[in-house]
């Protein structure tokens, strides 16, 4: 049975765009849903909201006529933000609303997306942004907000963005009329890393955890992908990782675009999540289409991916600092992780009679490896395979699941 009472929390500067949110509102309440409205500008609203920006404010310890006296639109929307994603979760949790959406420029989307980044995910939100088209990362992080570009400015009610805006509305009541709840067999979770050319290893794995009762979510290691992956371990979604594919570090370190930042690798170490760890795909650096290649590295070896990815096979000298890199951050594991090495090749283009083959580059990669990793607390495994092999992708899930019976206590 579809309950129509649902709730839309609606996050917008009612002080200078007052008239379009109430088009807004309106509009979603006509359509039977409940509105819950939160005021994100800094000064007198156009209509009464249900909580106001003092308490926005309040949220993130400031006080609002600090804020209009200090008249500095980065500083006030730094602190919106700040109260933004304390309070909205709060507020959610209080039961006060069943979907997030909001409207704005680049300063509405600073303040509105912390909020619904703090947000569980699976909960609707959707952000109409002038930004949008753009790049979002730094707005929706590793959330799963959905972002509608605005075509035109927010303010004003025309032709365009009143269709927007429509759009917008009958998106979010959709996903709230039309909410199922998904019945699902509740299984363990395995998290594992996977890019194309390391693709054939996770899905053996994959198979092979799964006959043995364990759910597998395969995180793409393109950066985002890794971000998402340390997030919901640290949040303790899982039982145990299979890091197949740790080529961000290759990004990170020698500046590729698909790099996961310098905090890769922490979450299973730091919450002693089992894990075992590989080399996939560290025989590359990514970069976008060849003509975005920097220029100091245009005398390297390169495979076009295809139109948008350009690969560059990674060096002996990178290798040592690439590998210095994952010692440290495995060396933070205090038990229950191994570290499998596939002496064959890391990837599906670092193989015998493939473009990135470099067994120079490789063993300096595995030197460094075993010379700086902690052999008293991290387990060292090289298995004469290639990491694409189905041989080497179930030695790797059965180390898994040995070291999660191993945390469990089991025999």
């Amino acid at each position: 049975m579809i309950r129509m009472s649902k709730t839309i929390a609606l996050i917008g500067t009612f002080d200078s765009k007052g008239k379009e949110f109430l088009f807004i509102k309106e509009l979603i309440e006509s359509l039977g849903f409940n509105t819950f409205t939160i005021h994100s500008g800094v000064f007198e609203p156009q209509f009464e909201p249900d909580v106001n920006n003092n308490e926005v404010i309040q949220a993130a310890g400031e006080d609002i006529q600090k804020i209009v006296d200090l008249k500095d639109r980065a500083y006030a929307t730094a602190v919106l933000a700040k109260g933004m994603e304390i309070l909205l979760p709060k507020l959610y949790k209080e039961n006060k609303f069943d979907g997030v959406l909001s409207f704005g420029g680049t300063g509405g989307t600073s303040i509105s997306t912390p909020g619904m980044r703090a947000l569980p995910i699976g909960v609707p939100k959707i952000m109409v942004s002038t930004v949008a088209s753009g790049n979002t990362q730094p707005y929706i992080g590793t959330s799963d907000i959905i972002m509608i570009p605005s075509i035109v400015d927010i303010a004003g009610l025309n032709t365009i963005s009143m269709k927007i805006f429509t759009n917008a509305v009958f998106a979010i009541c959709g996903m709230l009329k039309f909410e199922h709840k998904i019945e699902l067999e509740h299984k363990p979770l395995i998290a594992a890393t996977m890019f194309g050319l390391t693709t054939p290893c996770i899905n053996y794995a994959k198979n092979y955890l799964e006959e043995r009762g364990y759910e597998v979510l395969i995180f793409h290691a393109t950066g985002i992908g890794g971000q998402a992956m340390e997030n919901l371990i640290k949040n303790g979604f899982f039982e145990g990782v299979l890091d197949i594919t740790t080529t961000e570090w290759a990004d990170e370190t020698v500046g590729g675009i698909l790099t996961a930042g310098p905090h890769r690798l922490e979450a299973a170490a730091q919450y002693g999540v089992p894990q075992v760890v590989s080399l996939g795909a560290l025989d590359m650096v990514n970069f976008g289409p060849k003509e975005t290649v920097p220029e100091k590295f245009l005398s390297r070896k390169f495979y076009q991916h295809n139109p948008t990815v350009t690969l560059m096979r990674t060096t002996v000298d990178e290798n040592k600092k690439i590998a210095e890199n994952i010692a440290q951050k495995l060396n933070q594991a205090k038990d229950y992780t191994t570290l499998m090495i596939p002496l064959k090749g890391f990837s599906g283009l670092d193989a015998q009679g493939q473009p990135f083959y470099g067994p120079k580059e490789d063993e300096t990669l595995i030197k460094i490896l075993k010379e700086k990793i902690d052999s008293r607390k991290i387990e060292i495994i090289e298995e004469n395979y290639h990491i694409n092999d189905e041989k080497f992708a179930q030695l790797a899930a059965k180390k898994l699941l040995e070291l999660i019976k191993k945390k469990k206590g089991e025999k």
